[in-house]
């Protein structure tokens, strides 16, 4: 994360900064960014992690299995501190991928992007190439998947007049021609969870 901060100054005058551009610089801020031609045609298995404040948690697993009974499986416990304080969450947080981000990239992408505090995101691929032939996923399975969760978080404290700003985008010049699967969990702000999970089980031959 960079910040660039420029001032200008006037000989023989004081510089003249409104009030509010005071409170911003002095401000807490929590700023993460994928921008410009970053991944601009990169092609495979990218799992990005990006995070801006603290006590935040992120993860990507991918677990592959190829065989005669292959299984491929996946386990995540995310446990973080809880922020219940105002003081000690961001007043600007913002989380964006803008510019030509990804343009023409492809392959299997797992992104996590946070701004905040104590925020957990999950990003979860399974994908089984066995003999056995195509399984559905029953329900008993489908319970089991919390293994694979970004889990439960306390609300963060809020206030209805707090004047803190939140701002997750995708720009929409970001992502052009982008094919294959992709995982994006974005969050601003203090004590969210998000999590993606992709299970593939195919038939190895015809």
């Amino acid at each position: 994360m960079a910040l660039a901060l420029a001032l200008g100054i006037v000989a023989g005058l004081p510089p003249v900064v409104a009030a509010d551009d005071y409170t911003a610089m002095l401000g807490y801020l929590a700023d993460s960014r994928i921008q410009d031609r970053a991944f601009v045609g990169a092609q495979g298995a990218i799992a990005i992690n990006q995070a801006a404040g603290d006590h935040n948690l992120q993860a990507n697993l991918h677990s592959l299995a190829q065989g005669e009974r292959a299984s491929a499986t996946a386990i995540a416990r995310q446990y973080g501190n809880d922020i219940r304080t105002r003081s000690a969450q961001p007043d600007t947080a913002r989380a964006v991928i803008a510019g030509d981000a990804f343009r023409g990239a492809g392959g299997l992408v797992s992104i996590n992007q946070a701004s905040g505090a104590a925020n957990a995101e999950l990003n979860v691929v399974t994908a089984t190439l066995a003999n056995q032939g195509i399984r559905e996923a029953g329900d008993a399975w489908l319970a089991s998947a919390d293994l694979a969760s970004a889990g439960p978080r306390a609300p963060a404290v809020q206030d209805e007049s707090d004047p803190a700003t939140r701002h997750v985008a995708v720009e929409r010049t970001a992502l052009h021609g982008f094919e294959g699967v992709l995982q994006l969990n974005q969050i601003a702000g203090a004590g969210n969870t998000t999590d993606n999970a992709l299970v593939i089980s195919v038939q190895a031959g015809p």
